[in-house]
């Protein structure tokens, strides 16, 4: 498990624009199964975390028109049951962290991999989460 020290400041990177960070399997049931638009994060500490992905995935919440009416993240090596309770709303797909779900109503709609953060910009992310905003959200 990665130290506390390493992790709330990336943590923070996200909870402090108002994203509800979920430490337990309760919470991220609770959380996923609502109605509505949930937009979720399995924060890492990989560096296409902190380059592409959180950036992106605030760009993307801070511009769009349409938002998920709720932003919920977890944390890989830290929040552990946590993030396997998240992953299993997550299949087919295999883990994947960093990741970044959206779901309507408590079922996927759109899922970007850790594969498809990787060697991309935090605009390519950003527009692509706007894209399936336009496309889900209200």
């Amino acid at each position: 498990m990665y130290p506390a020290e390493l992790v709330l400041p990336m943590k923070g990177e996200l909870t402090n624009q108002g994203f509800q960070d979920l430490k337990t399997p309760e919470e991220v049931d609770a959380a996923l199964k609502k109605d509505g638009t949930t937009l979720l994060v399995i924060n890492s500490v990989c560096g296409c975390s902190a380059g592409t992905a959180r950036p992106g995935v605030l760009h993307s919440v801070q511009e769009s028109t349409k938002k998920p009416s709720q932003l919920v993240t977890t944390f890989a090596g830290f929040d552990r049951e946590a993030v396997n309770q998240a992953r299993t709303y997550l299949l087919p797909y295999p883990p994947s962290s960093p990741c970044i779900a959206l779901l309507k109503d408590g079922e996927l709609v759109h899922m970007i991999e850790r594969h498809m953060i990787e060697g991309r910009s935090a605009e390519m992310i950003s527009s692509n989460l706007q894209a399936a905003f336009e496309t889900h959200c209200n």
